[in-house]
């Protein structure tokens, strides 16, 4: 028991680590001031640039993906495997290094998704990126997309622990998009450019 408890407090602390708000700092500017306020890729690519948009992107994929690769390398129990990608989601919207104020946890329940239900996860992918593509707002295509994991997973024939994680995502992630899905109704949503530096 006492590996399972270490590796869930490291997946937390792993999602805690602030890749966008770095990333920043070493450009001289504080993300939260900025832009949508958010530490997450978009509001990175939108206010630092392209590359750095993509590092973050990455770096807050992989947050999900190691930890629960690791969990899955050692053969701990699907309860164990839901607690060890809930703690590293939960790291990246609640990190400790920012006092609890993260980003909304995409793309790393996505990285979680990827490494336990490979498949199902690039459905899901396809469905965000087919609604930010054709509609150029990164949120509706995140919402869609978070809405649908549970409904997809529950289709392939995943168990209750993943799918009952999926929902918990996908419930965090809707909510963390309140203002997002304020703005939808609204019409005043922006469309997503990149900085192009």
């Amino acid at each position: 028991m006492v590996v399972e408890i270490l590796l869930i407090i490291l997946a937390y602390l792993l999602g805690s680590v602030p890749t966008g708000y770095l990333l920043g700092k070493i450009a001289g500017v504080d993300v939260r001031n900025t832009g949508s306020g958010n530490i997450g890729a978009t509001n990175i690519a939108r206010v630092l640039g392209q590359r750095q948009g993509i590092v973050t992107l990455i770096a807050d994929t992989l947050k999900g993906v190691v930890p629960v690769f690791v969990a899955l390398q050692i053969g701990l129990a699907a309860t164990i495997t839901a607690g060890v990608a809930l703690a590293a989601f939960l790291g990246h919207l609640y990190p400790v290094f920012l006092k609890f104020h993260g980003g909304k946890g995409v793309a790393t329940a996505v990285g979680a998704l990827l490494v336990w239900a490979p498949m199902a996860a690039l459905i899901i992918i396809v469905i965000f990126a087919v609604l930010a593509l054709s509609s150029r707002i990164v949120s509706l295509g995140s919402i869609i997309a978070a809405a649908a994991a549970p409904l997809v997973l529950w289709l392939f024939g995943y168990g209750a622990a993943l799918v009952v994680t999926s929902f918990i995502f996908a419930a965090m992630i809707i909510l963390r998009h309140r203002s997002n899905i304020e703005r939808l109704i609204a019409g005043t949503e922006p469309r997503f450019n990149v900085n192009s530096r």
